[in-house]
């Protein structure tokens, strides 16, 4: 399978984020693309430079346990990704009033951080916030680092924990000490 003819079978399905974990096509195997930690995309070791493509690829993007694929109804692809797929690199007040903080990742997915996109810290301290299903995105370090502004003290039993509101509920960026 050839990398054209796999991006002319997404294309056929419109812009809007395909099903794709409703879809469960027969493997087909492995293709060199690599999705680094930084959020580039590379193709036989050479970077992605169009971004519209970048963004058709991810919305075929699959995981399965530990694995990512891209999918589509009748072929699914094993693709290797170093971290995240996605980086969260910008955020804004959707509603400062009610307290929606709308965040976008690398390829222009914007969502309101809240229940259903909810912020995550793994055992190592890294914060990623899910984007759709169980694809997650890395908080990129200026984005903490914002947020960290944002933040309140909250004494927890744990200690003292960084903690900021958004759609009615409360994020943690972590324990300090």
């Amino acid at each position: 399978m050839s990398l054209e003819s796999f991006i002319a079978q997404i294309k056929a399905h419109g812009n809007k984020i395909p099903p794709v974990n409703l879809w469960d096509p027969d493997y087909c195997g492995e293709m060199d693309i690599q999705i680094k930690a930084n959020g580039d995309w590379f193709y036989a070791g050479t970077i992605f430079k169009r971004p519209a493509l970048v963004k058709l690829l991810s919305s075929v993007l699959k995981k399965e346990a530990d694995d990512y694929f891209l999918v589509t109804p009748v072929e699914k692809i094993k693709i290797t990704v170093e971290d995240a797929p996605f980086m969260l690199t910008q955020w804004q007040w959707q509603d400062e009033a009610q307290a929606k903080l709308q965040v976008r990742n690398n390829v222009g997915d914007t969502f309101i951080l809240d229940k259903q996109h909810p912020l995550i810290i793994n055992d190592a301290g890294e914060l990623y916030v899910t984007v759709r299903h169980n694809l997650l995105a890395k908080v990129h370090r200026n984005v903490f680092y914002q947020w960290i502004d944002l933040a309140y003290e909250a004494t927890t039993e744990k200690g003292t924990e960084l903690v900021f509101t958004s759609a009615g509920c409360n994020f943690s960026l972590g324990i300090i000490d």
